[in-house]
């Protein structure tokens, strides 16, 4: 049998993870989505609970206020710690589990697109990751489009995130996402295709 080969995606907010997702479903890699995981983690009643109990004021009758949620999550770095110790097992329990579905059904190349990535402890079972990282101006376009945010919860949002160095320092490949699609395209294709030839 062959060995997964999972590619670790990661990077700060607004830099642009889900256009090279994309890229490498176009490849034949799968995906999973972390945001998405914990999303739908979000609506587990247990999680919740933890969550109003940690922060205060963020369900609305046994639903999830996740503007409320980010506003208080991403004030400070001790608020954004609170929050992944809460999420992160939960989630990582999800991801793992995923993880052996998509092996069972005789996938052989994945890429989790995950920001907590080092955070969670995920980038262990990685064989590689690649961090996806932009100018901040660009970041701060990109959010605000997506997110319609305050300029007080951009602020916040952006202070909260890992500094570029950080991923520098860990990542095994680092794609620069400044707006050029083909000059990332064609990065990002070269570096999974390398991949794809194990």
């Amino acid at each position: 049998d062959k060995i997964m080969i999972i590619l670790g995606l990661t990077g700060p907010s607004g830099t642009g993870k889900t256009t090279v997702s994309v890229i490498a479903e176009k490849l034949g890699y799968s995906v999973i989505d972390c945001d998405k995981v914990a999303a739908r983690a979000s609506e587990d009643r247990v999680l919740l609970e933890k969550l109003e109990a940690a922060f205060g004021g963020v369900t609305e009758k046994g639903k999830l206020n996740r503007k409320a949620l980010a506003a208080k999550a991403f004030s400070s770095t001790e608020q954004t710690n609170l929050l992944n110790s809460i999420m992160l097992p939960h989630i990582v329990k999800t991801i793992n589990e995923k993880i052996e579905n998509l092996e069972k059904n005789g996938v052989t190349h994945l890429i989790l697109d995950a920001p907590t990535l080092y955070e969670s402890g995920e980038n262990e079972k990685c064989t590689a990751v690649i961090a996806v990282l932009a100018d901040e101006t660009l970041r701060k376009n990109r959010i605000l489009k997506r997110d319609n945010l305050t300029k007080e919860q951009l602020e916040s949002r952006l202070k909260a995130a890992k500094p570029d160095g950080f991923y520098l320092e860990k990542a095994e490949h680092i794609v620069y996402n400044n707006g050029d699609l083909a000059r990332l395209t064609a990065e990002v294709t070269e570096i999974l295709k390398k991949y794809k030839e194990h």
